[in-house]
């Protein structure tokens, strides 16, 4: 599923090695899950399937064989979090519950699963004698400051339930590294999107959504002017922060790294751009009034990653949209 060949990056890298992956069944955490197989690690998938799917793993559950563990279970209970961390070294922390809007309804909800849940993954990290957890954190922490790109020294201004509570993942992370000795990393993710994104949700991420409507020819709804913008990042690029941040030599100490490509395109222009890839330019948007919590603008500033990790953007947005759209006119028609 991935464009990028892994070993060739990143060669035996993770070779017997065991790891964890929370939210392993979802968007992002099946890809990294996949990619950290290709690697030759055995890999422990925790997921409650609120959101992640196991057909997320069908793609390569056959080449793992018995280096793939999948468990059906929530980051709130200890038990069961215990059980799936025992014996790994890395802890790659991407279960959370998505979607400003749905945060903006349900935030007592948010709270417990991203900010407690963090906790848990921490402690049990932490007793498990894990060497570092590196979680997903997001550019919503950034808020709606003007100052563009959104740099990592930049005050956090959450301006959603689901921003606070990403927000209050990186604190954590952060005393957990200076109190405990437990390196962490918190990965800023600026509108990551690809293949398995869910596109079959009231709140799903913009490009998920384009792509359902156009795919069933109809006009992509904005909410908005479609001015606003984003730095749309392809999901290998998430990938290669997450095992860059694993195989950092130097301790991490719960730095902030922002992930993404360094460019932003508004919300009009992606969908130009992705009516022309589905053949269907005359569907133009119809716009809708703009959502509560919704920030303007969003971009990122790479170099603190560039020099801490060595990361830099492996696929565009160009290059990733063919085999995004591809993947939801066969999931999708």
């Amino acid at each position: 599923m991935a464009l990028t060949n892994w070993p060739a990056l990143h060669g035996e890298a993770f070779q017997g090695q065991r790891v964890l992956v929370t939210g392993g069944a979802g968007f992002i955490g099946s890809h990294l899950a996949e990619a950290l197989i290709d690697l030759g690690a055995a890999v422990v998938v925790l997921d409650d399937l609120s959101g992640g799917s196991v057909d997320n793993l069908a793609d390569f559950s056959g080449r793992a064989g018995d280096r793939l563990r999948f468990i059906e279970g929530s980051i709130l209970d200890r038990a069961v979090l215990n059980d799936a961390i025992a014996g790994c070294g890395v802890v790659f922390h991407q279960a959370a519950l998505g979607s400003v809007p749905r945060s903006v309804e349900q935030p007592v909800r948010y709270h417990e699963v991203n900010a407690g849940g963090t906790l848990n993954v921490l402690e049990a990290a932490r007793a498990a004698g894990a060497e570092r957890v590196v979680f997903a954190a997001s550019s919503s922490a950034y808020g709606d400051s003007e100052t563009l790109p959104k740099v990592e020294t930049m005050p956090v201004l959450a301006k959603s339930p689901y921003a606070a509570t990403k927000a209050a993942g990186e604190a954590l992370m952060r005393a957990y590294a200076a109190s405990y000795g437990l390196d962490t990393a918190c990965l800023r993710y600026f509108n990551i999107f690809g293949p398995r994104q869910n596109a079959n949700s009231a709140y799903a991420a913009v490009i998920a959504a384009f792509a359902k409507a156009l795919l069933a020819g109809e006009r992509p709804v904005i909410f908005g002017s479609g001015e606003q913008s984003r730095d749309f990042t392809f999901v290998d690029n998430a990938v290669q922060a997450n095992l860059l941040a694993a195989l950092s030599r130097e301790p991490i100490g719960g730095a902030v790294l922002n992930v993404a490509c360094g460019q932003r395109v508004t919300v009009n222009e992606l969908a130009q751009m992705m009516a022309a890839q589905v053949g269907r330019p005359e569907l133009t948007p119809e716009h809708r009034p703009e959502r509560a919590g919704d920030v303007m603008h969003s971009l990122a500033d790479l170099t603190r990653i560039q020099q801490q990790l060595g990361y830099e953007p492996i696929v565009t947005l160009e290059q990733g949209m063919a085999p995004t759209v591809a993947w939801y006119e066969e999931v999708l028609v």
